[in-house]
C-alpha cells in the first residue's frame, strides 16, 4: 500500500527538524545555530505558474530569469493556465526572449496538465517519489527540478537533493571537508535526518549562501 502523501510543512515542523538535525550531526548543529531559525519562502498560489517560474529560471542568473519570465506573463490578461499558455500565437514565447528548449518545455507542461499525466490540481495525494515521476515525463523538468518544486512550493518535508552542487557544497563547508561528497556518498548521509531532509537541506544551502566562509 503506497503511504499516504505528506501535508505542507508548517513552521512548528520545520522548528521541531532543525532540533532533530542538531541533536543528530553535531557539525550541522554548529551550523543551525549560527544561522537561525528556517524559513521557506512562501509558495506561489498556483503550481502550473510555480513549474513554469522554475522552467524559466534554469541554467539563467536571477535577473536576466526575471526579465524574461517578466516578459513571458505579459500577454496574459488573467491566470496563467495550461489553455491560456496552449493558446498562444505561435513565436510568443521566443519573442519575449525564451530559449527554443525553454518554450519545448513549457509547452509540454501545458500539455501534460491537460492530458492529466501531471495531476496539478491534485498533487497532495501523490508522495514525492510518485510525483517526481510524473514530473519527470515533462520535457525539460528533472530530478532536480521536480524536488525543488517538492520542497518550495509544496513545502514537503523530507526532501533530500544530493544532486544539487549547493546542497552538497553547504554539507562539505558545515563538515570542513576539502571538496564536496559525491551524491551517491551523500544520499547515505542523509538517512540520519529523516523524516526531515529537507531541514538539512534547507541548512546547507545557508552554509554557502551567507552563514559560513569558502
Amino acid at each position: 500500500m503506497t503511504p499516504p502523501a505528506d501535508p505542507p510543512a508548517t513552521p512548528q515542523q520545520l522548528a521541531k527538524g532543525a532540533r532533530l538535525v542538531a541533536r543528530r550531526d553535531p557539525a550541522m548543529a554548529r551550523l543551525i545555530k549560527r544561522a537561525g531559525p528556517i524559513e521557506l519562502r512562501d509558495p506561489l498560489e498556483d503550481s502550473f505558474a510555480a513549474l513554469v517560474r522554475s522552467v524559466m529560471y534554469q541554467q539563467l542568473a536571477g535577473a536576466a530569469a526575471s526579465a524574461i519570465h517578466g516578459r513571458f506573463l505579459k500577454p496574459f490578461t488573467g491566470a496563467l493556465s495550461p489553455a491560456s499558455v496552449l493558446a498562444l500565437p505561435e513565436g510568443a514565447m521566443r519573442s519575449a526572449g525564451v530559449s527554443g528548449p525553454k518554450v519545448a518545455a513549457i509547452t509540454d507542461l501545458a500539455q501534460k496538465i491537460s492530458d492529466g499525466t501531471v495531476p496539478v490540481h491534485d498533487l497532495d495525494g501523490l508522495t514525492d517519489d510518485e510525483l517526481v515521476a510524473r514530473l519527470v515525463q515533462v520535457r525539460g523538468i528533472g530530478r532536480w527540478t521536480a524536488e525543488m518544486f517538492l520542497i518550495f512550493q509544496l513545502r514537503r518535508l523530507d526532501v533530500w537533493p544530493v544532486d544539487d552542487y549547493g546542497v552538497r557544497k553547504g554539507w562539505a563547508l558545515a563538515h570542513r571537508l576539502k571538496e564536496p561528497p559525491p551524491p551517491k556518498l551523500l544520499q547515505g548521509q542523509g538517512d540520519q535526518f529523516r523524516p526531515y531532509r529537507t531541514v538539512a537541506a534547507w541548512y546547507c544551502w545557508r552554509a554557502v549562501d551567507t552563514v559560513l566562509p569558502t
